[in-house]
């Protein structure tokens, strides 16, 4: 269905319901919204930090240890 279709359904079918039952839709809708909100903020954190060169010196770090210095290995046949 076409997105204006939806909502003009959505808003008829809304109309119907008691004044309860329409908070209950208005609280769903803000914890959809805050959702989204939160993704996008995710989104960006990841893609700050990604992108920071905050760690960047440790590119350049010689490895202080080597698969030789391990005691256990993990198997991911397991």
């Amino acid at each position: 269905m076409e997105r204006q279709v939806l909502i003009d359904n959505t808003f008829n079918k809304i109309r119907q319901l008691p004044d309860a039952k329409i908070r209950e839709i208005n609280d769903f809708a803000d914890f959809l919204l805050s959702k989204i909100d939160d993704e996008i903020i995710q989104e960006g954190i990841q893609k700050l930090t990604s992108e920071s060169k905050a760690f960047e010196f440790l590119k350049d770090e010689d490895d202080f240890y080597t698969l030789n210095d391990l005691k256990e290995r993990y198997d991911e046949k397991r």
